[in-house]
């Protein structure tokens, strides 16, 4: 017990951001010059540096961290100097980057811009504007790897930008149309999943390593792509049917269903990609139905595919 008490005592006084292994008290608490023996005696600092069988290790494994205590400072300079462009920094490349960021924002404005067109109830314009935020958001990915100037500043930057457009904007744009055909309650519940599901899949996705053939869940951009679609189309649904299928594709936002990139659709046989365009002619509201629970069923029947196989 005793030594335990010593070993105590040495944590509780132990000195961050200790200098060649001396075990010290802080600054902030150094006594005066008169008590300092009293209180080395006091706490056996003279007898024993150190208990027996305990390390340094142990010692900083259990010591506190006060914020009053004086930390290490880090090198201002180093910190400073770490560009958000990685590689040559010339004037073409900054340009180039400039304009892949400028489309990041021009989707981000966009989204703001459906927000204000739906509080004063134009919720087609607001619509048509979050299909514009996808059609940015694509074009921002692709000219950033086209052009070579893909960083991670520029991704965590999208997932920000995707964050105010899709997880904010579109559920507000669902909300405004959803207002008057269904309860208040219902339709705030279904798009606060939305959101609350989309910033859940977009931090996932952030810190999940990336796989070059499928999405894991829906992402975001495809889900609000659909719910602008839906609004902009108006689809002829029952409001409670609207409020199911909106809290589903929340939900497959943040499934662990594997969901196909659009690079792989684009390789399927082209009369597949017919008999959309013939449907669009006779009924564009019905195939796009079709086309949305296609989607969302292949995700489940793929996942019991690689369960089979695996």
């Amino acid at each position: 017990m005793r030594r335990s008490s010593t070993f105590a005592r040495q944590v509780l006084l132990v000195r961050v951001g200790r200098r060649d292994g001396d075990l010290r008290t802080t600054d902030l608490t150094l006594p005066e010059h008169r008590y300092a023996d009293r209180q080395r005696r006091r706490y056996g600092l003279d007898r024993l540096s150190r208990p027996a069988g305990v390390t340094r290790a142990d010692i900083e494994a259990v010591m506190p961290v006060s914020p009053a205590l004086p930390m290490a400072h880090t090198d201002e300079a180093t910190a400073g100097s770490i560009p958000l462009l990685p590689g040559e920094r010339t004037m073409a490349r900054r340009m180039k980057f400039a304009v892949v960021n400028a489309c990041t924002l021009a989707s981000l404005m966009l989204g703001m811009l459906a927000i204000f067109l739906a509080m004063q109830n134009e919720v087609r314009i607001a619509a048509l504007c979050l299909i514009a935020c996808v059609v940015f958001d694509g074009l921002d990915g692709a000219l950033a790897r086209r052009l070579g100037v893909a960083s991670p500043f520029g991704a965590q930057m999208d997932s920000l930008a995707d964050m105010c457009s899709f997880g904010l904007a579109a559920p507000v744009v669902v909300y405004a149309s959803l207002a008057g055909s269904v309860s208040t309650a219902a339709a705030a519940v279904a798009c606060a999943l939305v959101a609350a599901c989309a910033a859940i899949r977009l931090a996932r996705f952030n810190v999940s390593p990336k796989d070059g053939r499928f999405f894991c869940g829906v992402p975001t951009t495809m889900a609000a792509a659909v719910l602008a679609v839906t609004v902009a189309i108006g689809l002829p649904v029952p409001g409670p049917v609207l409020v199911a299928g909106v809290a589903l594709l929340a939900f497959a936002m943040v499934s662990s269903f594997p969901y196909a990139k659009l690079a792989r659709l684009v390789k399927l046989p082209p009369w597949l990609w017919l008999a959309p365009v013939l449907g669009a002619l006779v009924d564009i509201r019905l195939t796009f139905a079709l086309i949305v629970v296609g989607y969302l069923v292949s995700g489940p029947v793929l996942w019991l595919r690689q369960r089979r196989t695996a």
